[in-house]
């Protein structure tokens, strides 16, 4: 075990918070067991207690000490998935403390797919592991509540500065936006997926022999509280409008002609207006996810009025970042 890593694991089992570096985005981590260090991360993040943190476990073979009745499509999905970007929404164990979900009978949990996260994971089971006898380490994204997910330990840093006792840094991130998630909390109720990732309902369908429910019935009584599920989420500071490629350069004008400067976001359009700062990324679903968030950052950093971002191809290879726009361009013309 590295030296940095002892350091990390010493800091989790004395309660600090340590920031790391998984496939889908930074988590700020705490031993999962313990809810005094789950009440440090709601106190760095400035997040309300209630919004419940996913656990993040070394294997399926911790499935047990988190959650009970847990459904055979559980396994099955851990089996094919895990570790990766898929969260699973199951019913909390007795030991499982009510501070990491939100005062909810549910728990979020997966196993995430970074080199750096998983020998964390791993060095932290160890011995003595974590409170309570079991072993996990909550990790929201490393990031103030409902702003841009961190992708680098300097996006972490910038954000939340000596609020966190050490950042592990594994380079960027290789997916950038968060994992999907899944619940499974309820016997003789079909899944339902609670937030679109990676993994997609196409591939838990076929693993499971049952489509999962999209998020368009979300409103319903009984869902669980889940990360990341707010209508604003993953916001710039500035103020942010998604708008057709058709309609792009219009809306440039007019906010030069309001005497605003005006960040892009483009994926396709060719020959953009003249603005104040422009990030263009790949026209690729893959790629666009992977560095949304950094760009996101930039153009929230460059002295802007208004972030125009260029609307995404319908299509569920998009679904996922389209989400993440969603949310991040919602409510924007109140903070304009």
């Amino acid at each position: 075990m590295s030296a940095e890593l002892a350091a990390a694991v010493g800091l989790l089992r004395s309660g600090e918070l340590v920031a790391f570096p998984t496939e889908t985005v930074y988590g700020l981590g705490a031993d999962a067991a313990d809810p005094v260090a789950v009440a440090r991360i709601f106190a760095a993040k400035g997040r309300p207690a209630d919004h419940p943190l996913i656990v993040h476990l070394p294997g399926a073979a911790c499935l047990d000490q988190w959650a009970r009745d847990i459904p055979p499509s559980a396994r099955i999905l851990a089996e094919a998935f895990w570790p990766g970007p898929l969260t699973l929404i199951l019913a909390r164990a007795p030991a499982v403390p009510y501070a990491v979900t939100g005062g909810q009978e549910t728990v979020g949990l997966r196993v995430p797919a970074h080199p750096l996260a998983l020998a964390l994971l791993r060095a932290f089971a160890q011995g003595e592991g974590g409170r309570r006898g079991i072993c996990g380490i909550a990790a929201p994204s490393a990031n103030r509540f409902g702003r841009i997910s961190p992708t680098s330990a300097r996006h972490v840093r910038e954000e939340l500065g000596d609020a966190v006792a050490l950042v592990l840094d594994g380079g960027p991130c290789e997916i950038g936006i968060e994992s999907t998630i899944l619940d499974l909390s309820r016997r003789g109720v079909p899944p339902r997926l609670l937030r679109p990732g990676r993994v997609t309902p196409e591939q838990i369908g076929k693993l499971i022999g049952e489509m999962p429910e999209l998020p368009d019935g979300m409103k319903a009584t009984g869902i669980p509280r889940v990360s990341g599920s707010l209508d604003t989420h993953y916001a710039p500071r500035t103020a942010t409008r998604l708008v057709t490629s058709d309609g792009l350069i219009r809306a440039v004008e007019e906010a030069l002609a309001r005497g605003e400067r005006c960040g892009l976001l483009l994926r396709g359009l060719c020959a953009p207006p003249p603005v104040h700062s422009l990030r263009r990324l790949p026209n690729d679903p893959e790629a666009f996810a992977r560095l949304l968030y950094a760009a996101l950052r930039e153009l929230d950093q460059a002295d802007n009025d208004l972030i125009l971002i260029e609307a995404l191809p319908s299509g569920p290879e998009w679904s996922a970042v389209a989400d993440r726009l969603r949310r991040a361009a919602h409510g924007s013309e109140d903070r304009r």
